[in-house]
């Protein structure tokens, strides 16, 4: 599996439950999340409710680049939430969807 397949799941997921889902690219800045996530209903990302989330993908077992957590860390220190997921499954625990 590759990310691309990832992403294209959380895409297809996201537009399924009512959502709307953008890609990401920072101009004249390394690090940006893949995806801009965005939904009617709330949803619960650890302790917050949120109707919105950033979403850095990965392969599976591949991890986020030191220069990619910098940029997620300086955007949670400004109240952003941002998930990291490598996972079909990882992408439906984010949007609360048991199968």
């Amino acid at each position: 599996m590759r990310e691309r397949d990832i992403e294209t799941y959380l895409v297809e997921r996201v537009k399924a439950i009512g959502g709307e889902v953008r890609k990401v690219k920072w101009v004249g800045r390394s690090g940006a999340p893949d995806r801009f996530v965005m939904l009617r209903t709330g949803l619960r990302v650890g302790e917050y409710y949120t109707t919105s989330v950033w979403v850095e993908l990965k392969a599976p077992g591949e991890k986020a680049k030191p220069h990619q957590l910098r940029e997620h860390k300086r955007m949670h220190d400004m109240g952003q939430l941002v998930e990291v997921i490598d996972s079909f499954e990882g992408v439906d625990r984010l949007l609360g969807i048991s199968k």
